[in-house]
Formats: structure tokens, sequence, C-alpha cells
């Protein structure tokens, strides 16, 4: 996988866009599981391919750090052998000093070297450098993305689970009407109503029993004054 390609799916899938595609989907939780697969499988790719490109960048950064020593050591290896060099004519020994110088020339050219092989690294380190701070952040915005698909899909099954449930209530509501006489309420409200209104009948019955017996109980006691008012006539 090429650091382009790379770079392309990290932030063509950072930007996907979860409710857009839900809306196309026949089967949202189907769609949400395939796409945490696929998320989660991709991330796994773009990471180790990343990886690999923050260690190739290390290395860059390695290889220019040494070209950057070895420029410095250099320079001070033609500094001393230049000293030196200076040294050995002050003591009358050119010949000497030449060597040195000759060394000194040398340690110089090393230096050049050195220093053109970092100065040529640095552009290519920088645009790497830039280009891993670009993946390192899509592969957080993917990470985000996974975290809120998984978040969506449970919320989703929860509003699923919630709406199936209501579905079967409001179907068993449908088939418990108190109001219609052929559903078991119905049947037993009637024959509540039938014992009621048969109590209801008794008591009638019954009351009316009592006022007869006592309305008899009245009339015997206008008799028996009838009787004791005419003994007391006679009487007189």
């Amino acid at each position: 996988m090429t650091k382009q390609t790379i770079l392309g799916r990290v932030t063509q899938l950072a930007k996907a866009n979860i409710n857009d595609l839900l809306d196309q989907a026949e089967d949202p939780q189907k769609m949400l599981d395939q796409l945490i697969r696929d998320y989660t499988n991709n991330i796994a790719e773009a990471e180790e391919a990343v990886a690999v490109t923050i260690g190739n960048l290390r290395l860059m950064e390695l290889d220019h750090q040494e070209d950057v020593d070895a420029a410095r050591e250099w320079g001070e290896k033609a500094f001393a052998a230049s000293r030196k060099a200076d040294e050995l004519r002050s003591a009358g020994r050119g010949g000497d000093g030449d060597t040195f110088d000759g060394l000194a020339k040398v340690a110089l050219g090393r230096q050049l070297q050195s220093e053109s092989e970092a100065k040529t690294a640095e552009p290519t380190i920088a645009s790497q450098t830039e280009v891993v701070a670009k993946l390192k952040s899509g592969l957080d915005q993917m990470k985000a993305k996974l975290a809120q698909l998984r978040s969506k899909r449970d919320e989703l099954v929860a509003r699923s689970k919630s709406a199936q449930v209501r579905n079967q209530m409001m179907d068993a509501v449908k088939n418990i009407n108190v109001l219609d006489p052929t559903t078991e309420l119905g049947r037993f409200e009637d024959k509540v109503r039938r014992e009621e209104a048969r109590a209801m009948g008794k008591q009638e019955l019954a009351d009316s029993s009592l006022d007869a017996q006592f309305e008899q109980l009245e009339g015997l006691g206008d008799t028996a004054e009838i009787e004791a008012r005419l003994a007391a006539l006679k009487s007189g």
C-alpha cells in the first residue's frame, strides 16, 4: 500500500457520512454491522501501513542526524589538522605541515558531503512528517467514526427492540375490548350484571314480604282496639 493510497483511504473513511449511508440502506442494522466490520479491518490495515511509514520517517531522521553529526565531526577534524599543519610549519617542518593541510582538505570535503546529504534529506523529512501527522489525524477520526458507528448501532438495536415491545403491547390491547360482549371480559361482566339483577330481585321480594306482614300486624291492632271499645260500651 503506497503512501498516497494510505492517506486517500484514511481521508475517505474519516469523512464518511454515517447518516447518509443509513438513509440509503434497506436494513440499517445490517448496514451498521457491515460498516463496523469494514472500519475495524480498514483501521487495522491503516495502522499497520502508518506504522511502516512512521518507521521509515524515523530511519530518515536518524540518517539525517548522522549526517549532521558527521559534518560536525569532519569539521572538527579539519580544524585540528589545520592547526597541526600551522604548528609544524612554525617548527620548520613545512612538508609535514602540507601533509596535515591535505588531511584538513579531505576532512573538509567529507564535511561538505555530509552537509549536502543532510540538506538533501530535509525536504523529504519535512514532507514525510506532514504526511505522518495527517495519517495520525485520519486514524483518530476513523476511530472516532468507529465509536460513533457502534453507538449508533446500539441505539438502533435498543430502539428496534423497544418498538417491537410496544407493537406487541398494542396488539395485545387490541385483542382485549371490555365493551365487546364476545370477549371473556364482556361475558364475565354480563354474568356479574345478571347476578346483581337477581340479587336486587330477591331483595325486592324480601322487602315486599316484610311490608305485608307489618300491614297484617297493623290490621290486627285495629281489630283489637275495636273489640276493646265495644266491650267498654256494653259494660257501661
